[in-house]
């Protein structure tokens, strides 16, 4: 869901070698220059990208374009985030193999596959029920024991399992979702696309710190709004 021009850089691990099939080739070269060439050198997150069949997570029709430098659609409105917007807000959060992350916006689930990856456990919330129901499906088919799906307005988080080590929107908002701010630990992180959810937004880092929110500017973004109860606005 978007292309903020960052600085470009190598990450010499990632080799360019032949793939045992053409996905896979796909795969490799989108995690080396898309991703790794753009600065993002997690290698948690690194691996978790080269891991994940990104074309399991859109329509078969668009398989050939799953590993683009683009969004592409994936019904009812909305999208698959590019691939590096996807590492890039991965990374960001600083994530710990015992962390328990929140998802808001599970749309295809690439987003909470790769998150599953690296921390302990990844709860999602879908506002669209179709969504939720495909993705929970998915996540069963492809072996996913760490994920929780929940078919609810992500504006007011999931309490039973709050509080959060750290929290991702993958849509857009006007704010930050009070809910989502006490659901957070101490210390925790939160990713958004803050600002008109008609235009562009600025993702914008959250760390909570003595209950308050230091926040950090990293660029603008242009992702689907958040519906419900974000539309009501503060």
């Amino acid at each position: 869901m978007i292309l903020p021009l960052l600085g470009f850089s190598q990450y010499p691990s990632i080799e360019n070698t032949n793939a045992p099939d053409d996905m896979t080739n796909q795969r490799q070269k989108m995690v080396r220059e898309q991703i790794a060439n753009r600065g993002v050198k997690d290698k948690k997150v690194l691996d978790a990208m080269l891991k994940i069949h990104r074309h399991r997570f859109v329509d078969e029709s668009l398989r050939d374009k799953a590993h683009n430098d683009h969004p592409l659609p994936i019904g009812e409105g909305q999208t698959i985030s590019q691939p590096y917007v996807v590492a890039l807000m991965t990374e960001a959060l600083k994530l710990k193999s015992d962390d328990r992350v929140l998802e808001i916006g599970t749309g295809s689930g690439y987003q909470a596959a790769v998150l599953a990856e690296i921390v302990k456990e990844v709860y999602t919330i879908e506002i669209r029920k179709g969504l939720a129901g495909k993705a929970e499906k998915l996540f069963n088919e492809l072996g996913y024991k760490n994920i929780k799906v929940k078919y609810a307005d992500g504006y007011f988080g999931w309490t039973e399992y709050s509080p959060f080590d750290a929290i991702i929107v993958t849509a857009s908002a006007n704010h930050i979702p009070p809910f989502l701010i006490r659901q957070l630990k101490e210390g925790g992180r939160l990713i958004i696309p803050l600002g008109s959810t008609l235009y562009y937004q600025t993702l914008t880092l959250a760390t909570k710190k003595g209950g308050e929110l230091e926040v950090e500017q990293m660029g603008g973004v242009a992702f689907v709004p958040m519906i419900g109860e974000a539309q009501k606005g503060r």
